[in-house]
């Protein structure tokens, strides 16, 4: 995981839902470094998308957050939704 790395955050978000991307934000670091438990991930992606419904709004932070952390969104959920093992690393 990189240091200082700038999460993509709405300001129009609560505290509560701040913590909660920000959680789901280093969920993926951690799938894509030393690995994260698969259904641990998918639990938070549910919760980033009661946040965050919109799809177009959901490309936007992953393109920025691709840019600040070098890991993509979309492609670390894919992997843990066609991984059928309890513990998803993306190489």
């Amino acid at each position: 995981m990189r240091n200082n790395v700038e999460y993509p955050l709405l300001a129009e978000w609560t505290t509560t839902e701040i913590i909660k991307v920000s959680e789901f934000y280093l969920q993926i670091e951690q799938a894509n470094t030393v690995g994260i438990e698969r259904v641990k991930l998918l639990k938070t992606y549910q919760d980033y998308l009661k946040i965050v419904p919109a799809k177009m709004v959901q490309k936007q932070l992953d393109k920025q957050f691709e840019a600040a952390s070098g890991y993509s969104i979309y492609r670390t959920i894919q992997a843990a939704k066609q991984d059928t093992k309890k513990m998803v690393k993306i190489n």
